[in-house]
């Protein structure tokens, strides 16, 4: 119980400063629900997809992916966010991390370092900066993420320092991280992690986006590059095209390891309630620094993917994907090197 006294006390904080300040600010609390069924036609006894995916993983149940409840409180100088989670996500996602820190979805605080700027320093467990993609399936393209985002963090702890300039165009963000997707620092690593983001939006069409990673990561230092481009041609149709590449540096034996990973998706509205998106990927690490196997030529595999999306209403999405991967050795069950899948999905934001 008294694991859960500073989530009572975050709450609690968050409802006296809305009472003390209706005139200058705003709480706001926000419920999040992704229920799933997928087949994976390879039949994995043990329910479970490879060990590359982490979201909407189980097989031939209806589960819950993730369900997040959220609060957070916003004046002009102060914000702060708290939410946690329950779901495959948590389950698979947080797996090496503490019991208690399993439930965190966000927990930070933030302070505007410069009158009418937008210049702030922020604290705490945040959403990861890298990529386009995150754990909520209603806020991306696809239902399911792609094997890119899968292996890069989708959360991080830390101090940040934000900048967005006048014009909205740019945003900056310099990061002082607890590592490579960690909530509580690993133990045997006492050197710190950096990050950095540039994003750059010139209009209501294009945004340009470059995120890294620098730091130590087990036995190895991690150089890590993502970018990616998103353009509007016009209300029915758009694209996202991203790339990462990263490189892991041992010094033991002086070796390195190196991966990279393209994707591509292109979404057409076909009305106000359908939409399509097609998805094509492909993901290459040929040593083993992030997808463990027991291969000598590591892990490799092309995926393409489609999805059609239902949309009732703005708060409500309903999606059908179907999904095919071919790798380099048998990681799917029964030792088969292709796999396909069907997967559909419930989303809710309240």
């Amino acid at each position: 119980m008294n694991k859960f006294i500073p989530f009572i006390l975050f709450f609690s904080t968050i409802y006296t400063l809305h009472s003390q300040n209706k005139d200058t600010s705003k709480i706001h609390f926000e419920f999040y629900g992704d229920l799933y069924y997928s087949f994976d036609f390879s039949n994995p006894s043990n329910h479970e997809k490879p060990n590359f995916i982490y979201n909407h993983k189980r097989h031939n149940e209806l589960n819950v992916n993730l369900i997040t409840i959220k609060s957070s409180y916003e004046s002009k100088d102060i914000k702060a966010n708290l939410s946690l989670m329950a779901g495959n996500y948590a389950h698979y996602n947080l797996a090496n991390e503490p019991v208690w820190a399993q439930f965190i979805n966000e927990a930070n605080v933030g302070l505007r370092l410069a009158k009418n700027k937008e210049l702030w320093l922020e604290a705490g467990v945040f959403n990861s900066h890298i990529g386009f993609e995150s754990m909520y399936s209603m806020d991306c393209w696809t239902l399911t993420r792609s094997i890119l985002a899968e292996n890069s963090p989708y959360f991080e702890t830390g101090v940040k320092l934000n900048y967005t300039t006048p014009n909205k165009k740019y945003f900056l963000s310099v990061m002082n991280l607890n590592g490579w997707q960690n909530i509580q620092k690993e133990y045997e690593i006492q050197s710190p992690s950096f990050g950095a983001q540039i994003r750059y939006t010139p209009n209501d069409k294009l945004i340009l986006n470059y995120s890294n990673f620098v730091g130590k990561v087990s036995n190895a230092f991690r150089n890590f590059h993502n970018s990616y481009v998103q353009y509007q041609f016009n209300k029915k149709t758009g694209i996202i095209l991203g790339f990462d590449i990263g490189v892991d540096y041992i010094n033991e034996n002086n070796t390195s390891k190196i991966w990279y990973a393209p994707v591509f998706l292109v979404k057409q509205n076909i009305n106000k309630n359908f939409a399509l998106t097609l998805r094509t990927e492909y993901y290459k690490d040929e040593k083993g620094a992030i997808v463990n196997t027991n291969f000598n030529n590591g892990f490799e595999i092309f995926g393409i993917s489609s999805n059609i999306d239902y949309v009732k209403m703005k708060n409500a999405l309903i999606r059908l994907e179907v999904k095919y991967l071919n790798a380099n050795n048998p990681f799917f069950n029964n030792e088969q090197r292709s796999n396909l899948s069907l997967t559909t999905n419930f989303c809710i934001r309240l």
